[in-house]
Order: C-alpha cells, then sequence, then structure tokens
C-alpha cells in the first residue's frame, strides 16, 4: 500500500482543543482509518508544523479525501505528500 507524509499545522482553536483533551490525536487517527488509511507513525515536532504522520492509504484519492476532512475541522491545516522508496526512484535511473 502506497506511503504518505502528512504535516499537520493547529489553528488556534484546535491547539486549545488539544491542551483541554490530548487523547483527542488518538480519536483522530481512528477516523484516519475509517476514511481509509492508517497511521503508521507519529510525532509532535517544534517548529513550522506541529505534527508529522506517516500514513498509508489506498491511493492519493483516499489522501485527500482524509486531508480535506480533518481540515474543513478548522482545528488543522493539512499538507500531504506522497514517499516514494528511494528503490523505486531508483529502478531505471542511470549515472553518470
Amino acid at each position: 500500500m502506497p506511503t504518505y507524509v502528512l504535516f499537520a499545522t493547529l489553528s488556534p482553536q484546535g491547539a486549545y482543543n488539544l491542551s483541554l483533551a490530548p487523547e483527542r490525536l488518538i480519536e483522530v487517527n481512528r477516523e484516519v482509518e475509517a476514511l481509509g488509511g492508517r497511521v503508521l507513525r507519529q510525532w509532535g515536532l517544534i517548529g513550522q508544523f506541529d505534527f508529522l504522520s506517516i500514513l498509508e492509504a489506498p491511493d492519493s484519492e483516499a489522501v485527500s479525501r482524509i486531508s480535506a476532512e480533518l481540515s474543513a475541522r478548522g482545528s488543522s491545516h493539512i499538507e500531504a505528500y506522497t514517499a516514494i522508496p528511494v528503490e523505486e526512484l531508483m529502478t531505471g535511473m542511470t549515472l553518470g
């Protein structure tokens, strides 16, 4: 199954909500599964983004739906990227 990298930035309301109910992070991961994805790993970040999540999903359309659904709530902004294994990128490449 394809892998995707999601960066999330919380809105002020999202940060406030999370401070009141930190378990909401796990609930969102369950919601991602209900939308067709699966969170493999997740980290809190210091810097431009608040969270980094590695997801598996059947296709880019599923990730678009997940991102749109989560962003529509107004608690966060999501940026999603396809992660391509280096071995796949190297297939067919000629160096030199």
